[in-house]
């Protein structure tokens, strides 16, 4: 009998001053402490001093993670509070200097520094993971390309970094275009099944290019400690509602793309130039992108992009049924971006300088992620 897929979520977050809403290149003892004391097991360290992972517990249904995050993204708020400081919880802080920052010391991360200098340095940002179980039998690879079209659409419901060391970018997930400086950070290869898989990777470890336990930073990946998918793609999000409502949507996609009568097709080379257009437009536009969609590649706004996907995979079950509604709420009213711009715009209406304006918008964010830590309510 088919049971639902359990899954976990990991949001990271910066920490900042909340007197300046300057990002903490060197945090106090106190604050590293209380983290590590507040978050217990759950608790991760990240490439930067300043940045800080939860790595969640494995859920069940979408009450346990809301239940969660509304406690942890509560105690370490309030926690930071007490040292003057705050949780950012967008993709990227509006004026940030990555120069400054301090990166941690740990093996792991001294040999990413060490192999990818400059790239490495600039990379001071936040994303969303959310891990789902698959289902023993079920080829990962065959699995990631049937989800993998889906993916643009998910990160456009997550944009969270438009601005970068003080200014406007362009682009509604500037976190993806410096992705796109470090190697196997995009989409996934097609790849048709795990033997191929296998078979490129110890083609990267045969040659140097990968570590025996080195891993890819697909924007969709299997996971090499789990027997999971894990989806990278999406901008951290400091609403807690819209991270959940992305995760759920994630998670029944994958239900649905893991039942056992979806043949094992091979991703087409025109399903990955598609999927790769629609990628950039994403990130370039966010919600207010036209897409190539399902059907005949014709153009479609994101909320009828998510209207295909929930006509094709619909909602069987109550947490799905309600973050399809949520997804719909955020890309008809905005994402984070869209705010922190609207944000700035006002700021700088009122006659704010570019600094007073950009804190302005940090002032924003940490609100959010406090409202979210308060008690976030339901999906409708």
């Amino acid at each position: 009998m088919y049971r639902p897929c359990t899954f976990g979520i990991e949001e990271e977050y910066l920490l900042v001053d909340l007197a300046s809403g300057r990002v903490l290149a060197s945090p106090s003892p106190a604050i590293a402490r209380r983290c590590r004391e507040v978050a217990g097991s759950y608790f991760a360290e990240e490439m930067f001093r300043s940045q800080i992972e939860i790595a969640s517990p494995v859920f069940a249904n979408l009450h346990q993670a809301r239940s969660f995050f509304v406690e942890y993204r509560q105690r370490l708020n309030q926690a930071l509070a007490e040292e003057g400081a705050g949780l950012y919880c967008a993709a990227s802080h509006p004026s940030a200097h990555w120069r400054r920052q301090r990166p941690r010391t740990s093996t792991h991360f001294r040999q990413l520094f060490d192999d990818y200098q400059q790239v490495a340095k600039r990379s001071l940002l936040s994303g969303l993971h959310v891990h789902v179980g698959v289902p023993p039998g079920c080829d990962r690879m065959q699995l990631i390309n049937r989800v993998l079209y889906w993916l643009p659409l998910l990160l456009a419901m997550s944009t969270s970094s438009p601005l970068w060391s003080g200014q406007n970018t362009g682009y509604m997930s500037y976190r993806r275009v410096i992705c796109g400086e470090w190697p196997h950070m995009g989409l996934p290869e097609p790849l048709a099944d795990w033997a191929a898989y296998q078979r490129y990777r110890a083609l990267h470890q045969r040659t140097g290019a990968l570590a025996k336990d080195g891993a890819f930073w697909w924007a969709i990946r299997p996971s090499q400690r789990y027997p999971t998918v894990e989806l990278r793609i999406c901008d951290a999000c400091p609403q807690l509602e819209d991270a959940l409502a992305i995760a759920a949507v994630f998670r029944h996609l994958v239900e649905q793309c893991a039942l056992a009568h979806y043949s094992p097709l091979p991703l087409s080379r025109e399903q990955h130039w598609i999927t790769q257009e629609n990628y950039w437009r994403a990130l370039r536009y966010g919600r207010h992108g036209q897409f190539l969609g399902v059907h005949q590649q014709q153009p479609v706004t994101a909320q009828a992009w998510l209207a295909q996907l929930r006509s094709q995979h619909p909602p069987d079950t109550a947490d799905a049924e309600r973050a399809f509604i949520h997804g719909l709420n955020i890309l008809e009213h905005g994402t984070s971006a869209d705010r922190q711009l609207s944000c700035l715009a006002e700021a700088r209406g009122a006659g704010l300088d570019s600094a007073k304006a950009l804190h302005q918008v940090v002032a924003q964010v940490l609100a959010e992620g406090r409202s979210s830590a308060s008690g976030a309510k339901p999906l409708p």
